[in-house]
């Protein structure tokens, strides 16, 4: 793997301006770092998933209606083809087979990290006491974080063979960690 975490945060910051999208950025790429432990195989390179994570996004701010393929096609001519690979499988809706890894966790880690972050937002305490029980209340409110594709959060713990509470769970962990600098 040639691109290095400075090159995509400086691509990122090129490509994407809202506060919002940067922190979904940051966000995923903490839980898809620790989701190569979790989910990963042998061989699987934890900073590779955090670049999927952190990337995967990349070119929605500026390019809505060409997302993913901007980030996707900027990736393959770099030789980043397992990057590209599950950057452009990063919503079941497109219809791309789940060969890897990687892949699958980028699907359970993308809408339902930015959702529990939604929640943090409107709890006094953040993600300090969250409870996956919360989370999964707000889930069955079709009101609550409108734009979060239930379908994605399910398929994904499905991908990975999961438990919903247990990857809730794991989500949360991996947040509060880094509670301070997410302002979570």
């Amino acid at each position: 793997m040639a691109l290095t975490r400075e090159d995509a945060w400086t691509l990122l910051t090129e490509w994407t301006e809202s506060p919002s999208l940067l922190r979904h950025a940051r966000c995923v790429e903490l839980v898809m770092e620790a989701a190569a432990g979790k989910y990963g195989q042998a061989g699987d390179s934890a900073d590779e998933w955090a670049l999927a994570g952190l990337l995967h996004d990349a070119d929605y701010d500026k390019w809505p209606e060409e997302h993913p393929h901007k980030i996707v096609r900027w990736l393959n001519d770099r030789g980043e083809e397992s990057l590209a690979k599950a950057i452009a499988s990063h919503y079941t809706g497109w219809g791309l087979p789940y060969e890897e890894q990687m892949q699958k966790a980028l699907v359970a880690c993308d809408e339902l990290t930015g959702f529990i972050v939604a929640c943090c937002l409107v709890r006094p305490e953040g993600v300090s006491t969250l409870k996956p029980k919360s989370v999964k209340k707000k889930l069955k409110d079709k009101a609550f974080a409108r734009s979060v594709e239930r379908h994605e959060v399910y398929q994904g713990v499905e991908f990975l063979d999961g438990n919903l509470t247990d990857h809730i769970q794991f989500i949360i962990d991996t947040l509060r960690e880094h509670r301070e600098e997410l302002g979570i």
